[in-house]
């Protein structure tokens, strides 16, 4: 076997599958962050979630993650429509903000306002989705949830925040 150049070798025992194996692993996966929000009887709520992805172009369908636990899950969990915000590197306080527990998550300093189909708008973001909620598949202590998108604006400027390693990071050039 030839080694790589620029790359260390180095041999490891593989671990059987746990969570903490999970969690290990996928720390070292960069992920892009956003906020989903949504519109509950109470006032809105809405999450960090660095589990979004783009599933469909025809038609347009996206999908995140959210455990069932989570303060925000039963409003998720009956919402006809929801959220998407793709945060910038400058946004690292909302993020956390977002991702707290007990947080006063839509007090100031949150800049927002309700949007198309009353959906929670997040200020100054990088681009946001108004979605349709069309599935929630059971996975584990979590459900997937599928939305399509209806409408959106993707005129936000600046660079994409990072989750990685447990922090929240910009870009590096």
């Amino acid at each position: 076997m030839t080694a790589t150049p620029g790359l260390r070798s180095h041999r490891l025992t593989p671990q059987l599958a746990s969570p903490d194996l999970l969690r290990s692993v996928f720390r070292r996966h960069a992920a892009g962050v956003a906020v989903i929000t949504a519109q509950g009887a109470a006032g809105p709520v809405g999450f960090t979630a660095t589990s979004l992805s783009s599933v469909s172009a025809e038609p347009p369908l996206l999908s995140f993650g959210i455990g069932t636990g989570a303060s925000s899950w039963p409003v998720i969990s009956e919402a006809e429509h929801v959220g998407v915000h793709i945060l910038g590197e400058h946004q690292q306080e909302l993020a956390a903000t977002f991702a707290r527990s007990g947080a006063d998550r839509f007090g100031a300093p949150t800049g927002w306002r309700s949007g198309p189909e009353g959906v929670p708008v997040l200020d100054g973001v990088l681009a946001w989705l108004v979605c349709r909620v069309v599935a929630r598949v059971p996975a584990g202590e979590h459900r997937i949830v599928l939305a399509e998108v209806v409408l959106g604006d993707p005129s936000g400027t600046g660079k994409p925040l990072l989750y990685h390693q447990g922090r929240f990071n910009g870009l590096r050039e």
